[in-house]
């Protein structure tokens, strides 16, 4: 297996929580913001909405001059994909109905994307309702799962598994007013047996820590940290 997704696997096996830090490379962010963002990370993401590959390959670079941390490319479109990075979540957009971001996508991709030196981890994501209208549902034209039809979002997760994908993400959305819910995660996990990502709205470690006991095994922070860097040494603590 390779190896970033070996060091997933082995983590959650241990019962280590981890914690993703996502950069967007659209955004402009001093050395030492990324130093403070950095300090409590387990796994390096970067993505965005919008972001152009030559964007992506400069923080990739960048980032890399300043941690050993994994670094997996979270890609908000194929063009985000880079050679530099560690790995990539080559996710489908299981709740969506829109074909391009369930498979056309990956297929308009898949030749430039397999010559690549770069692992792929294939992921199912999820967007779920966090109370605003996510870049994610905007770009993608996909409407988010109520958190209140838990086991429609169970038989999702289920149905990302039975396809074969390797980890699933419950997303709520940058920004979004409300985390994915403590019920909507143990209800996931305890369905599926592949590692569980949750992100969207996280902003204070006591969310973080619900996220952990919940179920999941990988929290994601992006927009919080992008505008309150001095808060990062916070979350450094994932269990209470």
């Amino acid at each position: 297996m390779p190896l970033v997704e070996t060091y997933i696997r082995r983590q959650v096996q241990m019962g280590h929580p981890l914690l993703a830090i996502l950069f967007d490379p659209e955004k402009e962010v001093s050395d030492a913001d990324i130093r403070l963002r950095l300090q409590p990370a387990d796994l390096v993401f970067v993505g965005g909405s919008s972001a152009t590959r030559s964007m992506t390959e400069q923080l990739v670079q960048r980032l890399k001059s300043m941690t050993r941390l994994p670094i997996i490319i979270f890609p908000g479109h194929p063009e985000q994909c880079t050679p530099a990075a560690d790995a990539v979540l080559y996710l489908s957009l299981l709740s969506s109905r829109n074909p391009d971001v369930l498979i056309g996508q990956h297929i308009d991709s898949a030749r430039a994307i397999h010559k690549m030196p770069i692992e792929t981890i294939p992921m199912g994501y999820i967007l779920v309702d966090g109370g605003t209208q996510s870049s994610v549902a905007r770009v993608t034209q996909s409407q988010p799962i109520s958190q209140e039809h838990i086991d429609l979002i169970v038989r999702t997760a289920i149905a990302g598994c039975l396809l074969g994908k390797r980890l699933v993400y419950l997303e709520a959305g940058s920004g979004a007013r409300q985390p994915v819910r403590k019920e909507v995660i143990a209800a996931v996990r305890a369905e599926i047996d592949v590692p569980l990502i949750v992100g969207g709205g996280i902003s204070t470690p006591e969310q973080m820590r619900q996220a952990f006991q919940a179920g999941a095994d990988i929290v994601v922070i992006g927009n919080h940290l992008e505008c309150f860097p001095q808060d990062a040494p916070l979350f450094g603590k994932k269990e209470s």
